[in-house]
């Protein structure tokens, strides 16, 4: 048997799951400051209701990671954290208030590529908002994403697009309706791929090169240029996605991020379950070229789960961690820090120093102590090694003096702490 794991899944040591903590604290901090509530979702779902938003032609049917149960039904491992809230919402209606805000930071699997930012066993971090229209809320979500990004020290640009907009423009070339999907596909791939590859795909699919020409115009205009070509149009998708962008985009000059804001209007993001407004996130020097986030709005697929002919409109916005990750991993602020504030050292003092070790984490350090008995250098050392600040040396001689010895390992200077008035500590290493 070959001991390896699975391509796309990965082990990660101490200093890498601090990293990821790290980002997961920082989000869960930033989502909780915004008034949204934690939630928890199984990790498998029917493979029926993860497959029953996609055409037979969409790339995640292939990556959903499929299984049977002892009861030969079909299950699937979910593939984001989307629908498994969209069956949240229809099992819980009754248990929540509407509008409903939550987060939830879980595992998700894909059967796809791998590449840096981007594995087949992933943590992802979602964030929702169910019973909300307008633009409104989609411009706190894009602030979040600028918030969040802001406390990381990642540099990010936000694009964004309408799901109308873009079909309205198709419809306006003369596709038919029935390729709406497919010519969306091709689109969300124009800054991948050159003319004349994209041109080669649509004619394969049926399109005629007048169309194709109008279509490589109409998605090279800025969103000023749609609006007046477009200001006297019938077209009520090009109506509706210039209404919805435009208001959006007057949210996000008056918060001043309009800056971080890109309108992009070949940006289709791949699912065909977004109704309105999308949005990807990017960072903004290149260091990692997928994106580090991602989302938009999706007021169908709750709407249909549910069928109690009411209306749940939803939109929301996802974190990559793997991709956050890549852009944290070497930076120096990581380097030296250690899950550890104390290292207690025994000398012949195991119960002392176990009672000492609890009182301090009742004071609030994290304590580890030394029990596998190496000498006092070998500790010390040890101590070095793993970037522990402060060192506790406790042996016999200092039980009868009551004291011990604090060691700031940095700058090597040891100071007396009495042994009956451990609380002192503070004074030297600050909470």
């Amino acid at each position: 048997m070959k001991i390896q794991n699975v391509k796309g899944g990965y082990d990660f040591l101490p200093k890498e799951q601090r990293i990821r903590n790290y980002i997961n604290d920082t989000l869960r901090k930033i989502f909780e400051e915004c008034g949204y509530n934690p939630i928890e979702t199984p990790l498998l779902c029917y493979y029926d209701i993860l497959s029953d938003k996609y055409d037979e032609e969409n790339d995640i049917l292939n990556e959903i990671y499929k299984l049977s149960d002892q009861g030969e039904r079909q299950l699937g491992l979910r593939y984001d954290l989307t629908v498994p809230f969209a069956k949240f919402i229809a099992l819980n209606k009754n248990k929540i208030t509407i509008p409903f805000k939550r987060y939830e930071i879980a595992k998700a699997f894909r059967d796809g590529p791998v590449k840096p930012g981007r594995d087949r066993e992933f943590t992802q971090c979602d964030v929702d908002v169910v019973g909300l229209s307008g633009q409104m809320i989609e411009a706190e979500l894009m602030t979040l994403f600028t918030r969040a990004f802001k406390e990381l020290d990642i540099d990010i640009i936000i694009k964004y697009n309408s799901r109308n907009l873009m079909n309205g423009l198709i419809l306006e070339c003369g596709v038919d309706k029935n390729l709406i999907s497919l010519v969306t596909t091709n689109i969300d791939k124009l800054e991948k791929i050159s003319n004349d590859e994209f041109k080669n795909n649509l004619l394969n699919i049926g399109l005629r090169i007048k169309q194709i020409d109008l279509l490589l115009e109409y998605f090279s205009l800025s969103l000023c240029e749609l609006n007046n070509k477009f200001k006297t149009t019938k077209n009520e998708k090009i109506i509706m996605g210039l209404d919805e962008l435009n208001q959006l985009t007057s949210y996000l000059e008056a918060l001043n991020i309009n800056d971080l804001c890109v309108f992009a209007s070949s940006l289709a993001r791949g699912q065909n379950y977004y109704t309105g407004n999308v949005f990807e996130v990017y960072e903004k020097n290149e260091k990692i070229t997928c994106s580090i986030g991602a989302g938009g709005r999706y007021d169908k697929m709750i709407t249909n789960f549910i069928g109690d002919g009411n209306e749940y409109p939803t939109v929301g916005i996802s974190f990559g961690l793997s991709s956050i990750y890549e852009l944290l991993k070497d930076r120096e602020i990581f380097e030296n820090e250690s899950n550890i504030d104390i290292y207690i050292i025994p000398m012949g003092t195991n119960v002392e120093s176990l009672k000492l070790a609890n009182y301090l984490r009742d004071l609030g350090y994290k304590i580890e102590i030394e029990m596998s008995y190496r000498k006092l250098k070998k500790s010390l050392n040890y101590a070095n090694r793993e970037n522990i600040p402060y060192v506790i040396i406790l042996g016999e001689e200092e039980l009868e003096r009551k004291m011990f010895y604090l060691k700031n390992m940095k700058l090597g200077k040891e100071t007396v702490i009495p042994l009956d008035s451990p609380q002192k500590i503070k004074e030297y290493i600050p909470l």
